[in-house]
């Protein structure tokens, strides 16, 4: 196996716009540098131990790509030369071929599948293209100003497919905003959280496993595990510090998924236990005016927690209707919920007006293509 390259790698995790600061955070948990927060993601340097890390651990990023130096070119015959150049060998195995997914802008080479095809000649020259390929790696190509950037996708799978959520409900949330909304909510554990619109259990999933110090990746494989360059025992280190870290066995103050759906509870519960956090989920079926405080672990009342949630809007509910549910849930949570902090996913700003809670905006990015923004009641 080749000795792979010691110099710092250049990474880029990509995150759905607006999520940027939460991922930050994480890297710098990682103890990831320099990091230097971009649209859509964050640059970061790492050493081939810290990019697998990454991967196992990031819960708002929906991939991680390894850039290579940067090159200027202005025709094909250039193109094709800086491509020869580049380390293919140290991440493409014997059999395997690119896949290249291309954007130019204001650049003389402009037309991406012919770019994407000068690049393939470049690789078939430096070291040679298989008749029948064993498998695809996935390689980034962007153009800008007539320098082009490649970048190899370390993550192979979205980051955001942990392997748990087989079933689904309505509108679907995806792991990473769950995972975020979460983390913005100032949520870490301590304290109960509720979920009174769960839907197939996503956020109060991800809470479980951020409660339970449990790898949101683990499980699943990562494309730099067939690099010619992985390092198997930095990986093999990086699988068991977080074992070391798990807590699977913590018993975690109440998390409680409810929803008056009860195809969405059904999915809930078998999500929940595919993510291995079913016992440390409540799930129900009810209505948000049945929302109330759980007993805290010790059975004394009294404690305060977090509601955090993603109520329908959209075709999903008209807009009365989603005013006079807003205005229910907001009574709900005065009256039965006094002193909780309340995290809230809205595509309607107005109707979540009706709710009458004192919400302040964390971040605004977009759920299956509708603008939506993250408001909490907490600061943390």
């Amino acid at each position: 196996m080749p000795s792979p390259r010691r110099e710092a790698l250049r990474c880029w995790a990509v995150c759905a716009p607006g999520l940027e600061p939460w991922l930050t955070a994480e890297l710098r948990a990682l103890r990831c540098k320099p990091i230097q927060p971009g649209r859509g993601g964050v640059a970061f340097g790492a050493n081939p131990r810290q990019l697998y890390a990454a991967n196992l651990w990031l819960r708002t990023a929906n991939r991680v790509v390894v850039r290579l130096p940067p090159f200027e070119v202005t025709t094909f015959k250039e193109l094709v030369a800086a491509g020869r150049a580049l380390p293919w060998e140290d991440f493409l195995p014997e059999g395997w071929v690119p896949t290249f997914r291309v954007t130019s802008s204001s650049s003389m080479l402009y037309h991406t599948d012919a770019i994407a095809e000068r690049l393939a000649q470049a690789v078939a020259d430096a070291i040679g293209w298989p008749s029948r390929p064993d498998g695809e790696q996935l390689v980034v190509v962007r153009a800008q100003n007539d320098t082009f950037t490649v970048s190899i996708d370390s993550s192979g799978e979205p980051l955001h497919k942990r392997g748990y959520r087989q079933e689904v409900a309505k509108a679907p949330l995806r792991e990473t905003l769950a995972a975020a909304m979460v983390l913005a909510s100032g949520y870490d554990g301590s304290g109960p959280l509720l979920d009174p619109f769960c839907g197939s259990g996503t956020i109060a999933i991800e809470a479980a496993m951020l409660a339970r110090s449990m790898a949101p990746g683990a499980g699943r494989e990562f494309a730099f595990g067939h690099w010619p360059c992985f390092e198997g025992g930095a990986w093999g280190s990086v699988l068991g510090e977080a074992a070391e870290r798990e807590r699977l066995d913590a018993e975690l103050p109440p998390i409680v998924a409810s929803d008056r759906d009860a195809g969405a509870v059904e999915a809930c519960r078998n999500n929940a236990e595919r993510a291995g956090v079913a016992d440390a989920i409540t799930v129900a079926q009810q209505s948000v005016s049945d929302l109330v405080a759980p007993l805290p672990i010790d059975g004394e009342a009294g404690g305060r927690g977090r509601v955090i949630t993603n109520p329908p809007y959209g075709h999903r509910v008209g807009d009365a209707d989603q005013r006079d549910l807003f205005a229910r849930f907001g009574d709900v949570c005065r009256a039965q919920l006094p002193g909780w902090g309340v995290g809230v996913l809205t595509a309607d700003g107005r109707a979540l007006g009706h709710a009458k809670l004192p919400l302040t905006e964390r971040f605004a990015t977009d759920n299956g293509g509708i603008p939506v923004r993250f408001i909490t009641t907490t600061s943390r």
